[in-house]
């Protein structure tokens, strides 16, 4: 599961999300909302959710459009504690 992070400029390349980080910041805090870059393939976003359900988390996933080309959104993804 390669995954990317929505990116903060248009001309940028997005980051690579790290999984490790991503648990531990869910450990810290109840809810927590990440965004990610519509390079991802949905059968990846699925897999996380998929992870993400097996230990007992809420995981709510969004299309969010941020522009009126077909190509400008990002997912949006909600796991709850």
């Amino acid at each position: 599961m390669d995954l990317k992070l929505a990116r903060t400029d248009i001309a940028s390349k997005p980051k690579k999300a790290d999984l490790d980080k991503m648990e531990a910041q869910i450990e810290k805090e109840d809810s927590v909302i990440f965004y990610f870059d519509r390079e991802n393939s949905h059968k990846d976003l699925l897999e996380l959710q998929d992870y993400f359900e097996a230990k007992g988390k809420s995981f709510y996933m969004n299309e969010v459009k941020y522009g009126l080309s077909d190509n400008e959104y990002m997912y949006q993804v909600h796991i709850i504690k």
